[in-house]
């Protein structure tokens, strides 16, 4: 039997084992083509993607292979035949910019009988930046800083991203199939409901976005936005600019696309290991979004739902697990209370602090909230975990709830009161992993 804390833990490695790409690839029945295979991809596991796919690759084809993979910072992998490049995420740099307009030239490079294999994960939207000519690096790096802080959900982000780009949106695709070569897209989501034009901005996906649905979100967000951004939408709203392609395009009769690990998997595995445990279980879906701090109040209402015994859905010992993507809107920080307190951490974190906040000192409570991929937010920590202790352990520095929730620095808190969970780079990307554990 495993104590409280540590079936957390092991949930959460259940949920991230399932999900690696190893794992993955050795199910699949992978081919060379008549021609070139060239590899191409990008996000937070895709360079843990290319290792894998060389492992499962056929030996005596191997030589056969080349190509360019992105990764952030820090979540490289050893390959043999395919180069690894990393580059800044969550904001985009000039490593990232040079290695897309390669990816780019390697896609449009293939011919009839050639293949271009993508490997697409969770942070490829950033990764894979390469804008339009009217619009520089420098003002795609203010536009991504604004989409972040405006707390605008992921998928509208990348509405407005695609709508900037030459590879995302359909044409990474577009650039190898138009050519006649057979385009294979391996993915692994991090989105709500597994849509492929949604993970990493759809490099592969035909688009049914717009340039108007993207001046909608700017509006809607109120999101500050270059001039060269506005320039180069309004121009597609007008039709001097061509639309991403769609789903009628020929070219995507030569595109084949499959999703190789899932955040609904990461759950399924989890909840297994928690029926082991003679635990109840309770799984709320992989699409759970909206602002952390008010997702932890429904959540907290849940618990104390189960403590009391007024639910005969679910009683104690119970385990309610989740997915998806919340977001964290710091467009209300004020430049000051930034300086005075820097806001630090992620949505997992301030999931995390808010659901402690809610419930306050209560026994028989333990949870924990990670990114799969093993970094929430501006810090190097994959999130953090509580117990029935953990609120003492805050107080007895001076620490308040309510203070670290204002400023956004959910690390702060759980640094002191010694709760953060480190993992590392994990080599998926699967979105985020939420457990909360009432036991009494």
């Amino acid at each position: 039997m495993y104590a409280p804390r540590e079936a957390l833990l092991e949930s959460f490695k259940r949920a991230l084992l399932v999900a690696d790409p190893a794992h993955a690839f050795a199910k699949l029945a992978l081919k060379p083509g008549r021609g070139r295979t060239i590899v191409v991809g990008a996000g937070k596991a895709s360079a843990h993607m290319a290792h894998a796919l060389e492992q499962a690759w056929p030996r005596e084809s191997l030589g056969q292979l080349a190509g360019l993979v992105l990764t952030r910072y820090g979540h490289s992998a050893a390959c043999e035949r395919i180069d690894i490049v990393e580059a800044a995420h969550p904001v985009p740099d000039a490593a990232g910019l040079d290695a897309a307009r390669q990816v780019l030239a390697l896609a449009s490079s293939l011919e009839p009988g050639d293949q271009l294999i993508a490997l697409i994960s969770g942070g490829g939207s950033a990764l894979l930046s390469l804008p339009v000519e009217a619009v520089s690096l420098d003002d795609l790096r203010a536009l991504t800083a604004q989409l972040l802080a405006s707390g605008a959900p992921i998928e509208a982000m990348n509405v407005v991203r695609k709508h900037l780009s030459q590879i995302q949106g359909g044409w990474l695709a577009s650039a190898a199939a138009s050519r006649g070569a057979d385009v294979n897209a391996y993915m692994i989501s991090d989105v709500a409901g597994d849509d492929p034009s949604a993970i990493a901005s759809g490099p592969c996906s035909p688009d049914p976005s717009t340039y108007q649905d993207a001046l909608d979100i700017i509006a809607q967000w109120q999101i500050a936005v270059p001039a060269s951004v506005l320039d180069h939408l309004q121009a597609g709203v007008r039709g001097d600019k061509p639309e991403t392609p769609k789903a009628d395009a020929r070219f995507f009769q030569r595109v084949r696309q499959q999703i190789i690990a899932a955040p609904s998997q990461s759950l399924a595995a989890a909840a297994a290991f928690w029926r082991e445990q003679g635990v109840q279980t309770v799984v709320l879906g992989d699409t759970v979004t909206g602002e952390a701090s008010q997702v932890a109040l429904v959540m907290a209402s849940m618990v104390r739902e189960a403590l009391s015994g007024q639910n005969q859905l679910f009683k104690p010992p119970v385990v309610f697990l989740s997915g998806g993507e919340c977001t964290v809107n710091l467009s209300g920080l004020s430049a000051a209370r930034r300086t005075a307190h820097p806001p630090r951490g992620g949505r997992c974190s301030e999931f995390l602090l808010a659901l402690l906040h809610a419930l306050g000192q209560q026994s028989g409570v333990y949870a924990l909230a990670a990114d799969t991929d093993g970094i929430d937010g501006s810090e190097d920590n994959a999130g953090a975990c509580f117990d029935p202790q953990s609120l003492a352990r805050a107080q007895t520095k001076g620490l308040r709830t309510k203070d670290y929730l204002l400023a956004h620095d959910a690390f702060g808190f759980f640094q002191a009161s010694d709760d953060l969970i480190y993992t590392g780079p994990t080599g998926t990307n699967v979105n985020d992993f939420r457990a909360i554990l009432v036991t009494a």
